[in-house]
């Protein structure tokens, strides 16, 4: 497949005498090329028909490749302007980070949008994950973080009372971990929680999808080097464009 205004077309195979199916094989291939930046966000794919004929694949197999990468969120068709690369799905390992280092360290260009700073009364919930007393007041800070120019989270973060002062301009050029560690304060653990829920319509406006999609949701508190508790975390992300990933050891 050629990509529009490429040089040369990105070197695909398929290997018959494999059990994986061929478009499987296919798909994988132009996956690896997405997230590899070789098919980069905005490249228009080539004609499927020429693919097949290179491959000596029919057309519905080369469609079924490409459609299970639309399925997935890596490529959209557009009426009357073909097949077209979107932004590899952001995929986070497990690990006590900050959104924000792993969306740079991944190259995604992330910013941010500070929505609200303010104190407000500790409820049962957050009194209980930062250690303090129900209905002590407690900052918050809520924030809309972006990838290459594009929602990607909502995140609400409380914090206890007199760790830092929350500067909106700071939070919307770096991430939390990293200003609360230019202050000196150590990140040493977190309990963490995933799950998943539909978006309310206030989210989905948020995060450019529609009320009721999919989102997946992370519950964390942090801990310092002495076993305080430095911040408690309540994010939903966009499953269209997010995953967490997890590495699994046999016992």
């Amino acid at each position: 497949m050629t990509a529009q205004g490429a040089d040369q077309p990105l070197p695909l195979s398929v290997d018959r005498t494999s059990p994986v199916p061929l478009y499987f094989q296919l798909a994988q291939q132009l996956e690896a090329a997405v997230e590899q930046g070789r098919l980069a966000p905005g490249t228009l794919l080539g004609n499927e028909i020429e693919l097949a004929h290179r491959l000596g694949l029919s057309r519905p197999t080369v469609r079924q490749a490409i459609q299970s990468l639309v399925d997935k969120g890596l490529m959209v068709r557009r009426r009357g302007v073909g097949t077209q690369v979107v932004h590899s799905k952001v995929r986070r390992p497990l690990e006590l980070s900050s959104l924000y280092d792993d969306l740079e360290a991944a190259g995604q260009r992330p910013a941010t949008r500070v929505l609200r700073t303010a104190t407000e009364p500790a409820t049962p919930e957050i009194a209980a994950a930062l250690g303090v007393a129900e209905g002590t007041e407690v900052h918050l800070v809520e924030r809309l973080r972006y990838a290459h120019d594009e929602p990607m989270a909502l995140l609400r973060n409380h914090l206890p009372p007199d760790l830092l002062d929350l500067r909106p301009a700071e939070l919307e050029s770096t991430g939390l971990y990293r200003t609360m560690r230019a202050l000196g304060i150590t990140l040493h653990s977190a309990r963490q929680s995933v799950g998943a829920r539909a978006a309310t319509a206030g989210e989905a406006r948020a995060l450019d999808e529609e009320p009721g999609a999919p989102l997946l949701t992370m519950e964390r508190t942090t801990y310092d080097d002495t076993g305080r508790a430095v911040e408690f975390g309540s994010h939903v992300y966009r499953a269209s464009r997010y995953a967490f990933e997890f590495q699994l050891l046999s016992r």
